[in-house]
């Protein structure tokens, strides 16, 4: 079957313009997501006490309270990778962590999540202060940092505060390198913490 001339440009320029559209749709970026789920090993093993201990979700540093994974390559300065992310807010991936870190020294009855509704003896605070990777050393750095309020369920009062930091090399100049640091770093701290907490809550 014969189309007019003018009917056949039209049908091939149409082909044309729908070839060029699906050369110019961006292409899909497949983005890998990363976890914290470091604890540290062989914590020092405590005598039991009746006392419990909440543990309330971090609060964080608005530009590090997202999924996005925080970068810096010069001073003042906070960027984020396009195709690398945390598969969860900080504040979600840590908050475990620090529960877990806890039961594992057995000074506590109980260490609780929150949200929890019941009494407990002691309340754990905190805020992420930073978590980035800093490419303006060599070698690069992993940066951690948290602020940690400790305070008696009775009084309603903070007994004891404590800043911890930790500044972990990076093997590589890559993300991923920068997601195995932040782990090793998780790690240390969390130590830091065990040993604060447990000195203190009494």
């Amino acid at each position: 079957m014969k189309f007019p001339i003018g009917r056949a440009a039209l049908i091939a320029l149409c082909v044309v313009l729908l070839s060029g559209c699906a050369l110019l749709s961006p292409a899909k970026i497949d983005t890998k997501k990363y976890v914290l789920n470091s604890i540290p090993l062989n914590l020092p093993s405590e005598q039991t006490h009746s006392a419990t201990l909440l543990v309330l979700p971090p609060e964080t540093e608005p530009i590090y309270a997202i999924t996005q994974m925080a970068y810096t390559t010069k001073a003042y300065e906070i960027a984020y990778f396009s195709q690398n992310e945390w598969g969860a807010t900080p504040s979600q991936m840590i908050q475990p962590l620090i529960v877990e870190t806890l039961r594992q020294t057995h000074h506590f009855s109980e260490v609780l999540p929150s949200p929890h509704f019941g009494r407990h003896t002691f309340a754990l605070r905190s805020e992420i202060l930073e978590l980035k990777q800093d490419f303006t050393s060599d070698p690069a750095m992993l940066q951690l940092a948290m602020r940690f309020y400790l305070s008696r369920e009775a009084t309603n009062q903070v007994i004891a505060t404590k800043e911890l930091s930790v500044r972990e090399p990076m093997r590589e100049r890559t993300p991923y390198a920068g997601v195995v640091a932040a782990n090793e770093a998780t790690g240390k701290l969390l130590r830091e913490l065990a040993k604060f907490v447990v000195e203190k809550a009494h």
